[in-house]
């Protein structure tokens, strides 16, 4: 039985939901987003489910095809190679100028986020969603951290963009102990480059993080296809 509508949220409801769907692989690459069935599912009436799926194709989630209307957005291996490229670039340089103008504050915030990485990490007996969902909040944080403490607006705004958050929460999803572990590795290494200012290190140390990444998405991609 469907839920009464309701206008307690809105659209900014109906995005996160759908968003999290999407993000966390239960809405699949090429998967018709049917406005009416996500409306009775969340309560709420189409108006706000439409508005969702403007401002998800906005952020290139959802993607609209003739005579199929709005789709979850599909990558291929091209797609997604362009992706972390331009992300391991953008990084880089996040990352370096971070170990020129970080603050203490910065070196504060990014330690919280490695804190919280390495708390998810050994988190025990928790369920597998669950604990990927921390990982990924707490990956968030670190990345945010750098970047805010490279002090470049414009650049914040263009990594917006460029990082493809289903496909960081897929890799997260499929990473082993050991690759987790070596992620929260890197993570440490990449702050204590820049807390020590060494801005070439800290960028090429974000550059090889973020491509290992890609590595991971791509075995994926090529698993999926031998399937």
């Amino acid at each position: 039985m469907a839920a009464e509508p309701s206008p307690e949220g809105g659209p900014a409801h109906a995005y996160a939901t759908v968003r999290a769907w999407i993000v966390e692989g239960r809405m699949r690459p090429g998967e018709h987003l049917v406005e009416q069935r996500i409306a009775e599912q969340l309560g709420l009436s189409r108006t706000p489910v439409r508005e969702a799926v403007r401002m998800l194709a906005a952020e290139g989630l959802v993607v609209s095809e003739r005579h199929r209307g709005a789709v979850v957005r599909t990558l291929d291996r091209d797609a997604v190679v362009d992706l972390y490229e331009l992300r391991s670039r953008l990084e880089a340089y996040a990352a370096e100028l971070a170990a020129q103008r970080r603050t203490e504050a910065d070196i504060v915030e990014l330690d919280g986020g490695i804190a919280e990485f390495a708390a998810a990490l050994d988190a025990p007996d928790e369920d597998p969603l669950a604990r990927t969902r921390r990982i990924s909040a707490a990956n968030r944080r670190v990345h945010d951290a750098v970047v805010r403490a490279g002090g470049h607006e414009r650049l914040q705004h263009m990594l917006a963009r460029a990082v493809d958050a289903p496909l960081v929460f897929d890799a997260f999803r499929h990473f082993d102990e050991a690759q987790l572990r070596r992620s929260h590795q890197f993570h440490t290494m990449i702050r204590n480059a820049i807390a020590a200012g060494e801005a070439s290190r800290a960028a090429g140390l974000m550059r090889e993080h973020i491509l290992q990444g890609r590595d991971q998405v791509l075995l994926g991609l090529r698993t999926e296809g031998e399937g």
